[in-house]
């Protein structure tokens, strides 16, 4: 896939979140591996949210622009379908207030272009350490997946993940709040207590996890630094 046509995703991406929350991001970068396309977006947070955000409101800037994301998401498929001549079959998106950062995951019907990416990293260790993290929070996944997107992506797809209680959570409509739960534990795990930066042998700028609890299954999004 040509740098051209990802550019151009990125640039209608960033146009969509001027458009819906009035300031666009600093920056937004596409990268296309097999069937997964991901925008890693940064220098994004409008005024109302940093005061909001100052004052601990985290939750709450969390649930709003959860709502205006999956606006643009439904915008953006359109796009990425008449783009690949692709179906989206999934989509996830996650945030990191702390460094002003997101991303947007697109997983296709079928795969668009093969991998030419990076793969000096050993996969074992890297599902080992992952199965391990997530233990400490729930339970080891019945599958784990890497999925190497370039030199400075990974994607990391969790099978099997939910407990008996957080099945029982989100069946009696406390989905929502399980999620914003998970989220805090995970990737404070994830970041405090993880051994990534020696497993990838570089340092990890960025670390995103988001669910599809009807389907049992996150997806973990790494961003390397160089």
């Amino acid at each position: 896939m040509d740098q051209e046509t990802l550019n151009m995703i990125s640039s209608f991406t960033s146009k969509l979140l001027r458009k819906n929350f009035g300031k666009g991001p600093q920056s937004c970068q596409s990268t296309l591996c097999g069937k997964y396309l991901v925008t890693y977006i940064r220098g994004f947070i409008s005024p109302m949210e940093e005061i909001l955000i100052q004052q601990g409101q985290n939750n709450q800037v969390d649930k709003a622009r959860t709502v205006i994301i999956n606006h643009i998401i439904e915008e953006l498929k359109g796009v990425v379908k008449i783009t690949f001549d692709r179906d989206v079959e999934e989509s996830y998106h996650d945030w990191n207030f702390p460094n002003n950062s997101g991303v947007i995951i697109f997983v296709m019907d079928d795969e668009v272009e093969k991998c030419a990416s990076d793969q000096n990293v050993d996969f074992k260790r890297l599902e080992t350490e992952v199965a391990r993290l997530s233990q400490l929070v729930q339970k080891i996944p019945d599958q784990i997946y890497v999925y190497p997107l370039s030199s400075s992506l990974y994607l990391i797809e969790r099978k099997g993940i939910l407990i008996p209680i957080e099945k029982s959570l989100i069946k009696k409509g406390f989905a929502e709040e399980l999620k914003i739960t998970k989220d805090e534990l995970e990737k404070t795990y994830f970041h405090r207590y993880g051994k990534f930066d020696d497993i990838f042998n570089t340092t990890i700028k960025d670390i995103f996890i988001d669910w599809n609890f009807k389907e049992d299954k996150s997806f973990v999004a790494f961003i390397l630094g160089s």
